[in-house]
């Protein structure tokens, strides 16, 4: 059968998002014991593929999304004639392991439109699906497992009657025993079921219907000739009906009125296979119409048609990081601002998988020592990697730390502060300053004695 289960699962470039796991898995489906099986022409065989996020954060979800489909011409099979409305079922189940354990069970359904003969293919639903809530951060390593398809037939009535196979689906059809004529293209005026009959005078002739069901009704016509008709059920014979008789037991005046219920099983009827036979009671004629078989759902045992789908290969798995959300729990340096260690950057090991020092990743880092059956393939989200500062317990005073200077010298003399002192300038440009005010008050002073001088006759 060949490898079949397989991973594909591609790795980021950068480390804000990370590629949803992408798993094909194919699986082989067989009857659970029972004959009515869906599955009775196994095996069955189905391609399905399961996705599912891989960055992942507390509070989220896993949403495990499974798509089904045939993978061949081989197909799920009605195991018996139904009205419309039978539903297929699929249940999934996904083992969880790791920092939190538990099944992720998803199931999908869809409903059949169509009334269903013996054998007629079964469609699948498209997918099934489960988001299971995610409580905590840690590694979880999940694993698809068996899964199984359940055939639900509807609440309702079919009705199996003589003629073609359109009335009489393949192995379900009527067995005549004795003389019967039958009766074809009568006037709907009649009201027989399709048109048509069957109809013996012979005592001991019989007919019978093997069906699977919670009832049936024996359906035919009230005529004035007709004479007692003994009915069975599973071998027992349970009644006498007389179709020249009406309800209240009074005599008919009626000629091939078609169309009435003249027994009905009993309600407690347990869901399965059953067999209904008439037989004519006297050499007066005796009529059947149809047989009317009745399905009530709620007495339809979950399991009665199933079908276990195994896996075909060795089990596959995926291991998936559960982050913290941000902001969470940050990790502090001493001087309160997050630091980040450059040694911290991922690195690629040999076979490709993306891991992080210090991180042994549930313990499945020893790739060498995995078996074909145990194949892992470990899927990381968005994960920061910080690097803490590990704080040493002081017993004696509070001692001063020195920080070490950050130039290459400190210049001889000076305090060793980290900073380097300024260059030196010489004060040209200030002595120059100071002779041009020097000057200019000498002159001021000049200025203002000749000006005395001068208001005083020029007399020194």
């Amino acid at each position: 059968m060949g490898l079949v289960a397989g991973v594909c699962v591609v790795l980021p470039s950068t480390p804000a998002s990370a590629a949803p796991a992408d798993l094909v898995i194919d699986y082989d489906c067989y009857d659970v014991g029972n004959a009515y099986s869906i599955a009775k022409y196994a095996p069955v065989r189905l391609r399905t593929r399961l996705t599912f996020a891989t960055d992942l954060v507390v509070g989220g979800a896993l949403d495990l999304k499974w798509s089904i489909a045939y993978k061949d011409g081989s197909r799920f099979s009605s195991p018996g004639y139904y009205a419309k409305g039978a539903q297929m079922n699929v249940l999934g189940n996904a083992q969880i392991t790791g920092a939190w354990q538990g099944v992720l069970q998803p199931t999908g359904a869809t409903t059949i439109a169509n009334g269903l003969r013996m054998d007629d293919p079964l469609a699948l639903p498209a997918g099934i699906a489960d988001p299971g809530q995610i409580t905590r951060a840690g590694v979880i390593k999940i694993e698809p497992k068996d899964i199984v398809v359940d055939f639900a037939p509807p609440d309702g009535e079919a009705t199996v009657n003589n003629g073609n196979d359109d009335d009489n689906p393949r192995n379900h059809t009527i067995t005549y025993n004795g003389a019967w004529t039958e009766f074809n293209d009568r006037l709907s005026s009649e009201h027989h079921v399709h048109n048509d009959y069957h109809e013996t005078a012979q005592q001991g002739a019989s007919a019978e219907l093997k069906f699977i069901g919670t009832g049936v009704q024996y359906i035919g016509p009230h005529d004035r000739e007709g004479g007692p008709v003994k009915v069975y059920l599973d071998g027992a014979q349970r009644a006498e009906v007389d179709p020249s008789r009406d309800a209240n037991d009074d005599p008919v005046n009626e000629v091939r009125n078609g169309g009435f219920t003249l027994w009905e099983s009993p309600q407690d009827l347990a869901y399965g296979e059953h067999t209904i036979k008439i037989e004519n009671g006297s050499t007066s004629k005796a009529w059947l119409d149809a047989f009317r078989v009745t399905t009530n759902t709620s007495k339809v045992p979950t399991d009665f048609h199933r079908a276990s789908c195994k896996l075909v290969s060795a089990p596959v798995a995926v291991e998936v990081t559960v982050r913290d959300k941000p902001g969470t729990s940050p990790t502090q340096s001493p001087s309160g601002s997050p630091s980040a260690s450059p040694s911290a950057t991922p690195t690629q090991t040999p076979t490709g998988t993306t891991t992080t020092p210090g991180n042994n990743n549930g313990n499945h880092n020893n790739n060498g020592n995995q078996t074909t059956a145990d194949r892992l393939v470990s899927v990381h989200g968005n994960t920061t990697v910080t690097a803490t500062p590990t704080a040493k317990t002081s017993t004696g005073p509070t001692a001063t730390t020195y920080i070490a200077a950050q130039v290459k010298k400190t210049p001889s003399g000076g305090v060793p502060s980290g900073q380097a002192p300024e260059p030196s300038r010489q004060p040209y440009a200030l002595m120059a300053g100071g002779g041009v005010l020097l000057l200019g008050s000498a002159a001021g002073g000049l200025a203002m004695r000749r000006r005395r001088a001068a208001h005083a006759g020029n007399l020194r």
